[in-house]
């Protein structure tokens, strides 16, 4: 991993088989700075030539890595993390320049995915079968849980480095090798990765990277290839739906982690303090742009006037600036087409009745900025209700009952992550068993862990990571029919 994060020094090109190497084509893309615009560096764009060589590289490597004793792969990944630990700040920089969120983001993304490699170097060694008698008492039943195989892993640019680790740490915990297809606008991170593991010990082509401007066809190549047996992709739900087509041709165990709208449910009787307070964590943080991020926020009508002036007040108190400032609370967009396309949602929610009580406007400034925002009077049907916002406008829409406002949050085909803010603990856990969402959090914000199994129900995802739950996604269970 370079150790300066000058253009020249930074890992760019395709990680195959253990060996870096420029895209058999010579193509490049460019990655920018969201900040302010400026290029990073280049970096290979591979084919589909390149994809299926990385496939075939991980499939050759894949026996001898599932072979290893689990104690080994587990001190594999402990050293991963320890690398990911030391350089920390260097990470957390990369992620700054090439994704463009907050200094504290960065280096909160940078400790959560290096977690996910030591929580699962303590899973590999636990993996276990069972053996049982069968019920006619004349045979027994044995069963095991081997390596699935070849794992092809697409990850989105929100969070380059957490992302990619949560599904990595896992498919090497379980024993199979993997590809990883990175972000076109945030490749550089898991290159870093890359070169991070094979530093820790991981065998040449167990790990292979592959950053790609042409994402479709290259990633279509990866799953139609008869030796790639696990698909596991996170990003959009339209993008989910079309790779679910390709992987039925192939039959491939898959992972889904997609789109998301999460409601945040607020009751008359929640400490008022909390709730603001989880709100903006729950909203704010990456700028929004996370498939958890509080996407509709339902107060109870007897604080709501309240809490839309409290939470607009914490929100207009955080500086936005380039990441690089680590003054900055709130970084840039991903790119300037989100900047527009925030404005536009803005537009479309005032002209259907919305008020804007702070933000609602870009100064116009280089970079891709845009100011955190708090939406009023957001009734239902107004469109910013019906789709994944990824940006720091926070529209409110006013309730009445529990049966309301529970109905409310699940007037949406997604669920991913819900919040409920409430003093009264059964109202909680009731409310909480009601919403139609993989995760929820009571009385807090910030919901992502490791040892959480994180996935969402409906159309936001199958399967689940993290916890002891992402190990499993990457296991076959075999069954063997012992007479002794």
């Amino acid at each position: 991993m370079p150790h300066s994060f000058a253009p020249a020094n930074l890992a760019h090109q395709l990680f195959i088989g253990g060996a870096w190497r420029d895209a058999s084509d010579g193509s490049v893309f460019e990655v920018r700075d969201p900040a302010n615009g400026e290029v990073i560096t280049q970096v290979a764009s591979a084919s589909t030539e390149d994809a299926i060589a990385a496939v075939e590289a991980a499939e050759s490597a894949g026996p001898q890595w599932a072979s290893i004793a689990p104690r080994e792969r587990a001190t594999v990944l402990l050293r991963a993390f320890s690398a990911m630990t030391a350089r920390s700040d260097e990470l957390a920089e990369l992620i700054v320049r090439e994704n463009g969120k907050s200094w504290a983001d960065a280096a909160s993304e940078v400790a959560y995915a290096a977690e996910f490699f030591r929580w699962y170097a303590e899973g590999v060694p636990r993996i276990a079968g069972h053996v049982q008698i069968a019920p006619g008492g004349d045979k027994r039943i044995m069963v095991l849980q081997q390596p699935i195989g070849t794992a092809v892993l697409v990850t989105p640019w929100n969070f380059p480095a957490a992302m990619a680790t949560r599904k990595i740490a896992p498919a090497l915990a379980a024993g199979c090798p993997v590809v990883l297809k990175p972000a076109s606008d945030t490749p550089l991170t898991a290159l870093a990765i890359a070169a991070l593991l094979a530093e820790a010990g991981v065998p040449d082509g167990v790990v292979n990277v592959v950053p790609a401007r042409r994402s479709g066809p290259v990633v279509a190549a990866m799953i139609a290839h008869p030796a790639t047996r696990k698909l596991s992709f996170t990003g959009s739900t339209e993008v989910g739906r079309s790779l679910l087509h390709g992987a039925a041709d192939n039959i491939l165990s898959v992972s889904m982690e997609l789109g998301g709208n999460a409601p945040l449910l607020v009751f008359d009787d929640a400490d008022l303090g909390s709730a603001v307070e989880g709100a903006v964590i729950a909203k704010m943080r990456n700028g929004g742009q996370s498939c958890i991020a509080a996407n509709r926020l339902i107060v109870q009508a007897g604080i709501y006037t309240e809490f839309a002036e409290r939470l607009a007040a914490a929100m207009e108190q955080m500086p936005i600036g380039p990441g690089m400032d680590r003054q900055m609370q709130v970084g840039a967009m991903i790119n300037e087409a989100a900047v527009d396309e925030m404005a536009d949602l803005v537009t479309q929610s005032v002209d259907a009745g919305a008020h804007i009580v702070t933000g609602g406007k870009a100064d116009g400034g280089p970079g891709a900025f845009y100011p955190p925002t708090v939406l009023t009077d957001v009734e239902p049907g107004n469109p910013i209700l019906d789709r994944e916002i990824f940006g720091p406008i926070a529209p409110l829409t006013k309730f009445d009952t529990e049966e309301q406002g529970i109905a409310l949050a699940n007037a949406t085909p997604f669920g991913l992550a819900s919040y409920v803010f409430t003093a009264d603990l059964s109202r909680a856990l009731r409310v909480a068993e009601a919403l139609d969402a993989g995760m929820v959090g009571i009385n807090r914000g910030l919901i992502s862990d490791p040892a959480a199994p994180f996935g969402g129900v409906k159309h936001s995802g199958l399967g689940r990571e993290g916890g002891s739950e992402g190990i499993h996604e990457f296991l076959e269970t075999k069954y063997i029919a012992v007479d002794w």
